[in-house]
């Protein structure tokens, strides 16, 4: 059984940087496609970017353009770099694969707070 443990958040300033990192208990590289999620307070959790084995990457329209999702399949590791930093970007964000597949359990998540 794969489990997701999130770590890398924290509180930045409007447009700074941050670097999530989802590391997981298995291997990934045999996981056809993962994802970042955020759930903001008294929000549904939303789907921010994913990523296919093959590195193919998308992204949600807030995050276009200043998040950049990757994956080390060796590593079993995906990460999230999330430039420009806006107090909307405020949630606690979760990895874990994408519909149609069967999500994993999801991990802790890891709190991201952009505030000055």
């Amino acid at each position: 059984q794969v489990q997701f443990v999130e770590s890398g958040g924290g509180l930045v300033q409007p447009g700074g940087s941050l670097r999530l990192s989802c590391a997981t208990s298995g291997s990934i590289a045999s996981i056809f496609v993962m994802g970042w999620y955020r759930q903001a307070p008294g929000k549904q959790r939303e789907l921010v970017a994913n990523i296919l084995k093959s590195g193919k990457a998308d992204y949600s329209a807030p995050a276009k353009g200043r998040f950049t999702i990757t994956r080390d399949n060796a590593e079993n590791t995906m990460y999230l770099q999330m430039n420009s930093l806006k107090p909307e970007d405020t949630a606690v964000y979760y990895c874990n694969t994408l519909h149609p597949f069967t999500l994993y359990p999801w991990g802790q998540g890891t709190q991201v707070t952009v505030s000055s």
